[in-house]
């Protein structure tokens, strides 16, 4: 006969009823590898997750994707299609996570993202920080006669609509690429491995993956993993992405939409001002656009130097950081 439980933990005898402290619980049986860990188990625990995740995220795009493809109407502009890819990878890759914070029995936002923080101040200032340093970037290359505007592309009621839709797609793009790169994994590999490691190769995965964009180059490979490196250490100081969703999705909406320049490689249509780069491909970034400036070094060094004495270094909670402050 399976044994009764009261709700101090103690086993009932056959025939004694639970009181009012003392009502029956039901356990769940869930494999070992599924249980959540004891205190001392977590930082293992949170590295075995990760390939399920991964496996799930890539399940739940797929499905997702197949069910949105069947949905959509013959005809649908590829822009739209493209917005809702990017829409159901920023869900496949959160989702995933969120199952694992109620296994682990912690909050959802050790992973970067707590909902507290969504779209708050931290937010507005990465979004600030992003269309200031993208547009003195391009005041440099301006002011060294390598960049030149053409004119305004677009007219009327085309430029709200069109700025609307391309802050949209980059705010998915962002949340995708920074809880990605950021996220989980960082989370997930600094428990065994420290931060700062788990910073650097996951930054390093990130820039080789940008090296498949059409236009991309090595230097301008080395330039994403400089930036992801720069979100990184946002993350460590302030410990959640919040910050960088918003820089990122402003310096590629800025990039992309506002003064139609190339981002890692990638001409996006629809853009406002007729933008065009000429000189020596180090110093305008080529077909990589800005990005693949070495411009773009000294002005993460700034960005850098700026960011550490707004946000001095001060202690880490161990939840959300896997090692101490002696890496930060």
């Amino acid at each position: 006969m399976p044994q009764r439980l009261g709700d101090n933990g103690r086993v009932l005898a056959n025939d004694q009823q639970p009181t009012t402290n003392d009502q029956p619980v039901t356990r769940l049986h869930l494999p070992v590898w599924l249980r959540p860990p004891a205190k001392h188990q977590r930082q293992t625990f949170a590295l075995q997750f990760l390939p399920l995740y991964v496996v799930v995220a890539v399940l739940l795009f797929l499905v997702l994707s197949t069910g949105i493809s069947y949905l959509l109407p013959a005809g649908t502009p590829r822009l739209w299609g493209a917005l809702l890819a990017k829409a159901i990878l920023a869900v496949a890759m959160t989702v995933p996570a969120f199952a694992i914070s109620r296994i682990e029995g912690r909050p959802f936002g050790d992973f970067g993202l707590p909902a507290a923080h969504a779209l708050g101040k931290l937010f507005w200032m990465g979004v600030l920080w992003g269309l200031c340093f993208l547009s003195l970037l391009l005041v440099i290359l301006r002011v060294a006669g390598a960049l030149s505007y053409g004119g305004v592309a677009l007219h009327g009621a085309h430029i709200w609509k069109l700025a609307t839709f391309w802050a949209i797609f980059f705010l998915c793009v962002a949340v995708f690429e920074e809880f990605t790169f950021r996220g989980y994994t960082q989370f997930a590999i600094q428990q065994v491995a420290g931060f700062w490691p788990a910073a650097v190769l996951l930054s390093g995965i990130f820039a080789y993956i940008h090296h498949s964009n059409p236009g991309e180059t090595w230097f301008g490979t080395l330039g994403a993993g400089a930036v992801a490196l720069f979100f990184c250490f946002t993350l460590r100081r302030i410990g959640n992405l919040w910050f960088a969703v918003g820089m990122h999705a402003a310096w590629d909406w800025a990039q992309s939409f506002f003064y139609g320049v190339p981002d890692s490689g990638v001409v996006e249509p629809g853009h406002l001002l007729q933008t065009s780069l000429h000189g020596p491909a180090w110093l305008t970034g080529g077909t990589v656009g800005p990005e693949g400036s070495v411009l773009l070094f000294a002005l993460i060094a700034v960005m850098w130097f700026v960011f550490a004495r707004i946000f001095p270094a001060r202690p880490i909670s161990p939840r959300r950081h896997g090692d101490t402050e002696k890496n930060a």
